[in-house]
């Protein structure tokens, strides 16, 4: 392949061409690799859409493979040449190297907790007798052993009810394709050949004899783009082979069901199914596993409402729904009468949304207030104890203690506090320090200030603006804007250590609670779906515009960055808003919004997006925003740094690498347009510590160097 086109001279430091310099870096030549264009034409609604860059939805073609290899060439040959890059790599690791560990959970006779000495790829799994010593913890299993680079993770860990076996699942390469390995916990001894196949996966033990698991069919032709939406749940004796598991739910061709998943009830007695037509809504079923060969008894017959399992006691069922309460409640009801007419209230709906845990034989309440945690403790009867107090303005997670503990676990945090964990007395109420960590970032030097700006329509939206205490606001400073804004997700603040070290050098971090996530509840998540889905982009846009009216920052000094439907968000506010950034960051983004539907299991996200072929006003709102269709030429679009993965079969990388051709065909400036393609990665779950480090030296080398630093901010003169 004929690789250079044109040639660029990419200066980094404009903000576009016409704009003069405001440093004097030294450019960098880039030499685009040429991208073959086919006729191709699909018709919606007769109007005829041309993709010339199908041909790159083949990732198992020579073609695609080498131009892959061709435009990594090129982003590595740029980015070697920015020469504080080892510098941020460095900093990285030495942030990074400081041990990490998990709250303890019990199992059997056993005390289990995460821990990663500092730099390891993968935590590694340790273990000591049951009220033992801590101190005299072992390795129980180290997923660092499972390849060589780090690539095989650890993804899921389930261990039987009385903890003698345990069945864990493995990601390789970062698929979302599963294996499942069974192990008996007494002797750390496999007992068994692996489950292969599994995917979007729990794993519900039955007593000892055997586990509910689900998966597709594998799909014919590629397994990392070939679509599936057939969902099934099977069970899986110990001691038989995987050819011999028993479908129990799905596989109905009448009733499509994309996500099922299977839970068994602490006693034993009751099997959960949940299954969903799309990423929101569920049906609901249950199963007397006391009676052989009992049916299916169905509590809910709809997907009106997200509803599943927290807890039971005897024939008394516990569920969370948001049905008719947005903002979720607990509900009890009867096995034997487990229809919605017959629940009744245990923590009715408030005005804040409920994200609650099971405890020890309680509920813990958690609610986002303005996505931040507030935590009450109640009985299983409903009658409020008390307010858990925590130790500042931030995020909690964790809990889930066993009805038999009289303590419990959980960890605080925010977007300048590392995760610390604290024990919980669930008697008192109080709580002790369990773990603090001990780690090279002084958080007292950092603060976070929440605030508040009207979008578009008038919609008052939060966001959390953290930084250097002592920030001139001048215009100048370096602004990381993130968001998500989709799938009913909460962006809450968490620390991150590659968000440290952007703040170490100067850098704003803000994040926007923009519309299309659950900060607010379901009526917040529907305002950002369908034809509604422009309301998240002008919410982002209105989060750029506060920081620039009030100076933190300015178009010069500003990236966006977000990933997945965040990717798809970056992507569409920069194809319409050029001007606003000087640096995007779209990552494993949902690009293609007209063939989205057509790969693996993207045909689920409809809810949030509604596809091109459900009807002309569909088709044209998805056209109107999708970033690939809306790349216009003569235009002067950001610095842009697309990453992604080779193995990401979720949001695969066909979307990157299309709207990453389009975008150097049409970019008008010298700003420079390339793709990252990480090797043996994915979606980013389960991705190796060295390849994060690798990954955000770049990605903030890139956006440094093109908001015109010739060096890092923290040592500019």
């Amino acid at each position: 392949m004929h690789r250079l086109t044109f040639l660029i001279i990419v200066t980094t430091i404009c903000y576009s061409c016409n704009q003069k310099q405001k440093a004097k870096n030294h450019p960098i030549l880039v030499n685009y690799p040429k991208t073959k264009t086919v006729d191709t034409v699909d018709t919606y609604f007769d109007v005829d859409i041309k993709d010339p860059y199908r041909w790159l939805e083949d990732d198992r073609s020579d073609a695609t493979a080498a131009w892959v290899k061709t435009q990594n060439e090129t982003t590595f040959n740029y980015l070697n040449k920015i020469p504080f890059r080892e510098a941020l790599k460095t900093r990285l690791t030495q942030l990074w190297n400081y041990e990490k560990v998990s709250a303890p959970f019990t199992e059997g006779n056993y005390t289990y907790f995460y821990k990663n000495d500092g730099l390891q790829d993968q935590y590694v799994i340790y273990r000591y007798k049951k009220d033992g010593d801590p101190k005299m913890a072992t390795v129980f299993l180290d997923p660092n052993t499972f390849s060589k680079d780090g690539t095989i993770a650890l993804d899921a860990l389930k261990f039987s009810k009385d903890g003698t076996l345990l069945a864990y699942s493995i990601s390789e390469a970062g698929s979302d394709w599963r294996k499942i390995i069974i192990m008996e916990t007494a002797y750390n001894s496999i007992i068994e050949a692996p489950l292969n196949d599994v995917k979007f996966s729990t794993i519900a033990w039955y007593k000892t004899e055997g586990f509910y698991y689900s998966s597709y069919d594998k799909p014919k032709g590629s397994a990392l783009s070939a679509k599936t939406d057939q969902h099934k749940v099977y069970y899986h004796k110990i001691g038989t082979p995987q050819h011999q598991d028993l479908l129990i739910f799905g596989g109905t061709p009448a009733e499509k069901h994309r996500y099922v998943s299977a839970e068994v009830t602490e006693d034993n007695h009751y099997l959960i199914i949940r299954a969903q037509v799309s990423t929101s809504g569920n049906k609901l079923y249950l199963k007397d596993l006391s009676k052989p060969n009992s049916p299916f008894v169905t509590l809910l017959d709809h997907t009106d409402s997200d509803t599943y399992l927290i807890d039971s006691i005897d024939s008394t069922l516990f569920l969370v729904t948001n049905l008719n309460a947005p903002n979720k409640k607990i509900v009890a009801v009867n096995a034997a009468h487990p229809t919605p007419e017959n629940w009744k209230d245990i923590i009715p709906e408030t005005e804040h949304v409920l994200n609650p845990s099971k405890s020890g034989g309680y509920f813990i309440a958690e609610y986002m207030v303005d996505a931040t945690s507030k935590v009450k403790q109640y009985s299983y009867e409903g009658t409020f104890i008390r307010d858990i107090a925590l130790p500042g303005i931030g995020n909690v997670s964790g809990f889930g203690a066993k009805k038999q503990d009289t303590s419990d676990y959980f960890s605080f945090t925010n977007y300048n506090t590392p995760a610390c964990i604290l024990k919980l007395d669930l008697a008192t109420g109080q709580s002790t320090s369990h773990w603090q960590p001990n780690i090279a970032f002084k958080s007292n030097a950092y603060e976070s200030k929440q605030v508040f700006y009207h979008s578009k329509d008038g919609t008052k939206i939060p966001m959390i603006i953290t930084h250097k205490k002592g920030l001139i606001l001048d215009g100048k400073n370096p602004t990381m804007l993130y968001g998500y804004g989709g799938f009913n997700i909460s962006l809450n603040p968490t620390f991150g250590i590659t968000n440290a070290v952007w703040m170490e050098q100067g850098g704003i971090l803000a994040v926007p609670n923009i519309r299309g996530g659950g900060e607010y509840g379901k009526a917040w998540h529907i305002a950002g779906t369908k034809l509604q889905k422009q309301n998240v982009f002008d919410d982002f846009i209105a989060a750029a515009e506060y920081l620039i009216a009030n100076a933190y920052t300015s178009s010069d000094y500003l990236a966006l960055k977000g990933g997945s439907n965040g990717g798809l968000l970056v992507g569409a506010v920069m194809t319409q808003r050029p001007d606003l950034a000087k640096v995007a960051l779209p990552a494993v983004g949902v690009l293609d919004m007209l063939r989205y539907h057509t790969f693996t299991s993207g045909a689920g996200w409809a809810y949030d997006y509604g596809t091109a072929e459900d009807n002309k006003t569909m088709f044209n709102c998805l056209l109107k925003y999708s970033p690939l269709h809306n790349v216009k030429a003569q235009t002067n679009y950001p610095a842009t740094l697309i990453t992604t993965g080779d193995h990401d079969d979720r949001v695969v990388p066909a979307h990157s690498f299309k709207f990453a051709a389009e975008l150097q065909r049409k970019q008008a400036c010298a700003n420079p347009t390339l793709i990252r393609i990480e090797t043996d990665a994915g979606h980013g779950a389960g991705t190796p510590v060295h390849k994060i480090i690798e990954q955000y030296a770049d990605i903030f080398g890139f956006t440094l160097f093109n908001m015109g630093f010739e060096t890092l901010p923290e040592l500019k003169d």
